[in-house]
């Protein structure tokens, strides 16, 4: 007997079940769920579609609200339709059913005293003045600051689902778009990953207007353009494009625009998803788009000609062009001194170089190149390595992931538990390990300033792809000593001049004039930042007067 066959899987042909289909039917037309239907005059085709669309057999939060209005003398059919939980009712009940439902001068002007005749027994006229009708119920009767007329069912179930109340009038084809809204959402609070001591102590949220709110209230300028976006063929989740109309680069927003209305998905969730579908190309784990949830960081952003992308239902914005000085800047920098805002820049930088290549540095010397240790350091780490029975590399590796392990855990325990985990799993597992003869000391004190470099990075992603790139280096630190390095960094410093973020160069604006880098990376006074920068290519290139302080230009004259 052949033991292939009798372990060998064949995938069934035939099921006990069918799924009707059309002959012509493809994949493409299966997923699509697209309506086009548009508002029918009858109150019935209506009310019985909507039914159908949103299962309001089925599903308990969606309310229909069935009633009778009086307009001209004359009773109309109409129902309401909401989500409960999303829609306000306290609102829909003053500013909707009420004038609609009671008697007032508006709604019965002809004759008080005559009963109203139904609609449905006089419809000689009802097509003729169907839009007067309409402009009647808009303009009188429904006291609402954000009303709207809506004929396509599609934008009608995408506002229902998005917390507004629709209202639907028998005999007419249209439907009135009620911006009810009164679902509950998180209020604005201190930023909690961003956090600065000394500047605007405001954080985005999950709720797209309140964003945008934010950003309105900052920039104070009518130039600022704010264009709505729908993503996702399921979700349609919102998204907004930012920017300052007379300062950033058409080409850029165009670009920009092109790419979020090209994107075909199901689904969207968060900027981060986003922020994959709208990068322009892979890069080996290097963030390209700067993602920040600070309101005041992407005004100044937009003021030097960038564009802003929110999406509802997350507190974070993506800053398009980014290049890589930003992931190592901190929105602090423009609010101290720039002597202390150089000084933390300098600061960052050592920490980035130590993050990426502490480790394999330290890993390439010890094994290939011993010669540079100072004499009595190089017996002192003999001496404490004599009774470790591991390879050097084992250790780094251990202590390595022992560390992102204890940085992790204190990430997902809760906060009261969080950082006395770190501190005692630190301070155990080091003190253990040593008593143990696992590792030497000296290694505990190269991964303790590691670990206290990576978190000197400002971007959270940017500090993300460096911890991972650290463990490239120390495997080519391992190898071949100071030439792995040297050949890694010369692949990674390739890797980020090729990457391009929406056509800038991701580093710029340091090349490629390389000589010029303290001049482009450290903050100059305020008074001195006169013209933007000219890899954005703004409309506007001039931010300043040569001589912003003109009280001085006063005193000396």
């Amino acid at each position: 007997m052949n033991i292939k066959k009798i372990f060998k899987y064949e995938p069934q042909h035939e099921y006990d079940f069918n799924i009707q289909t059309t002959e012509n039917a493809t994949v493409q037309d299966l997923n699509t769920e697209k309506i086009d239907k548009k508002v029918n005059t009858s109150l019935q085709v209506n009310l019985e579609f909507m039914q159908s669309e949103f299962n309001s057999l089925i599903s308990s939060d969606v309310i229909i609200r069935k009633f009778s209005l009086i307009c001209k003398n004359q009773k109309y059919k109409a129902f309401l339709i909401f989500i409960d939980g999303m829609a306000d009712s306290l609102n829909i009940n003053h500013f909707v059913l009420k004038p609609l439902m009671q008697r007032n001068q508006n709604n019965t002007y002809i004759s008080q005293n005559s009963n109203p005749t139904p609609a449905s027994k006089n419809k000689k006229n009802l097509p003729q003045n169907s839009t007067a009708f309409a402009n009647y119920i808009y303009n009188r009767l429904i006291p609402y600051n954000n009303l709207s007329q809506e004929i396509e069912f599609e934008k009608i179930i995408s506002d229902i689902n998005s917390g507004n109340c629709i209202l639907f009038v028998d005999t007419l084809n249209i439907a009135f778009d009620i911006d009810a809204k009164g679902f509950k959402q998180r209020s604005i609070d201190r930023p909690q990953i961003e956090n600065v001591i000394k500047g605007p102590q405001e954080a985005f949220v999950e709720n797209i207007r309140t964003n945008t709110s934010l950003l309105r209230r900052l920039v104070n300028n009518q130039n600022l353009i704010i264009e709505s976006v729908e993503i996702g063929k399921l979700s349609k989740t919102k998204c907004a494009l930012c920017y300052l109309q007379n300062i950033a680069n058409g080409d850029l927003i165009a670009e920009a625009k092109f790419r979020l209305n090209n994107i075909s998905i199901d689904s969207l969730i968060s900027s981060g998803e986003l922020e994959q579908l709208i990068q322009d190309g892979p890069s080996a784990g290097i963030p390209q788009i700067l993602s920040t949830e600070r309101p005041d960081k992407c005004v100044k952003a937009m003021y030097q000609g960038r564009a802003i992308i929110l999406v509802n239902g997350n507190p974070y914005a993506l800053i398009i062009p980014s290049v890589m000085t930003d992931f190592l800047a901190s929105p602090e920098d423009s609010n101290l001194v720039p002597l202390f805002a150089n000084f933390l820049k300098a600061i960052r930088l050592i920490a980035f170089i130590i993050t990426l290549l502490l480790p394999g540095m330290y890993i390439a010397v010890t094994n290939f190149h011993q010669e540079l240790f100072p004499t009595e350091l190089l017996f002192s780490i003999l001496v404490a390595r004599e009774n470790v029975p591991f390879p050097i590399i084992f250790e780094l590796l251990l202590m390595e992931v022992s560390f992102e392990l204890i940085r992790e855990g204190g990430l997902r325990t809760p906060s009261a538990i969080g950082s006395t985990l770190g501190i005692v799993g630190a301070l155990i597992l080091g003190d253990a390990a040593v008593a143990a003869n696992v590792v030497s000391p000296i290694l505990i004190i190269v991964v303790a300033i590691t670990g206290l470099s990576s978190f000197v990075i400002p971007n959270f992603s940017f500090g993300f792809h460096l911890r991972v790139y650290r463990f490239i280096f120390t495997i080519l630190g391992y190898i071949c000593g100071f030439l792995g390095i040297g050949i890694g960094i010369y692949v990674y410093l390739a890797t980020i001049c090729s990457i391009k973020c929406f056509g800038v160069a991701y580093v710029s604006p340091i090349s490629p004039n390389i000589s010029g880098f303290s001049l482009k990376y450290f903050v100059p006074p305020f008074w001195k930042q006169e013209y933007r920068n000219d890899f954005l290519a703004p409309k506007k290139q001039v931010a300043q007067s040569k001589y912003s302080m003109h009280w001085k230009k006063n005193v000396k004259e």
